[in-house]
């Protein structure tokens, strides 16, 4: 069986399709594979490891209907049309679960971050404007007892929720399209509509699918809601904020603070006013990059691609 791989993934991932006796081709380029060189190299394979941004269209399904399975390097599956792969009969894996925590301490950090101004302050240290002591520097604002809300608690939202509870305290309350009664159960979260989720919350992270419900859910509209001193915190694809709204709603002071860990376009260009705002914290899309989470994801990849290259169920098939 042959299996491409279009970037890179942990080596032990690498070691595992070899010992199932898989044949192996990886694009080994520094720049991500075209649209068309990916139909291409897909032409003599039976398997797809799909790693970074790659549209896995109606286009690209049917030219490359001959594969059995596409493997998904992440948890997120909205770069593919998954009714036509099902049409096709290819079956789509992904990665839930494993890159929970790691994708959790990312939304942690960007929250504290953004609290403290402390991208910002940084940046004047580098540019040599850190002076003499002043009483009243650029302020930032405490965490503890304040209002956690979740959007979309799923396996993420519940371990960042998790985090602010034992770190600070904090409250928690979330809104999802189902009520998930085991959060409720584990940690006290309170489940309330979007209009409450948006109102009550003082830090308000983003744990969802990119879908077309949630696809620009987070707009002008949405940010004249929330709390003028309130944090917006999005790990999950930039998506799901309206970028151009979110500026505004910053510069005006709709909101307070926004911690990115993902943005709309990505990569985000470098004159992005937001790079330069007190109150924000931009990453670039480094959730899940650990050495642990990236080698627990690569196993979880084989175990889809084995799977399906034997007409099996995948164990996290995307349905």
């Amino acid at each position: 069986m042959k299996v491409f791989i279009s970037g890179n993934i942990a080596p032990i991932g690498l070691k595992q399709l070899g010992e199932h006796n898989i044949e192996i081709t990886q694009w080994k380029e520094k720049r991500q594979i075209t649209a068309n060189e990916l139909i291409e190299a897909c032409q003599n394979q039976d398997g797809l490891i799909s790693v970074g941004p790659n549209k896995l269209n109606a286009d690209f399904l049917n030219a490359c209907k001959h594969l059995k399975v596409i493997a998904l390097h992440s948890v997120g599956f909205d770069q593919v049309d998954v009714i036509e792969a099902k049409k096709l009969n290819i079956a789509i894996g992904n990665t839930p679960g494993v890159l929970s925590g790691a994708t959790a301490d990312t939304a942690f950090l960007l929250m504290l971050a953004v609290s403290r101004k402390a991208f910002y302050l940084h940046k004047k240290i580098v540019k040599g404007q850190w002076k003499n002591y002043e009483p009243t520097p650029e302020l930032g604002i405490e965490l503890k007892g304040k209002t956690l809300g979740i959007f979309g608690m799923g396996n993420i939202g519940l371990e960042m929720a998790k985090k602010c509870i034992g770190a600070y305290q904090m409250d928690v309350i979330y809104h999802n399209r189902s009520q998930n009664r085991d959060a409720e159960k584990a940690i006290g979260a309170i489940y309330v509509s979007f209009e409450e989720l948006i109102a009550q919350s003082d830090v308000l992270s983003v744990h969802t699918a990119l879908t077309n419900e949630t696809k620009g859910k987070f707009n002008m509209k949405v940010f004249k809601q929330m709390k003028p001193e309130s944090i917006f915190v999005n790990t999950a694809r930039g998506g799901i904020h309206n970028e151009a709204d979110l500026i505004e709603a910053l510069e005006s002071g709709l909101i307070w603070g926004a911690g990115l860990d993902v943005t709309n376009p990505e990569p985000m260009h470098a004159d992005n006013p937001l790079l330069n705002m007190e109150n924000v914290a931009v990453l670039p899309h480094i959730g899940s990059a650990t050495k642990e989470t990236k080698s627990a994801m690569a196993e979880v990849i084989v175990k889809n691609i084995v799977a399906g290259l034997n007409d099996q169920k995948l164990p996290h098939q995307v349905d």
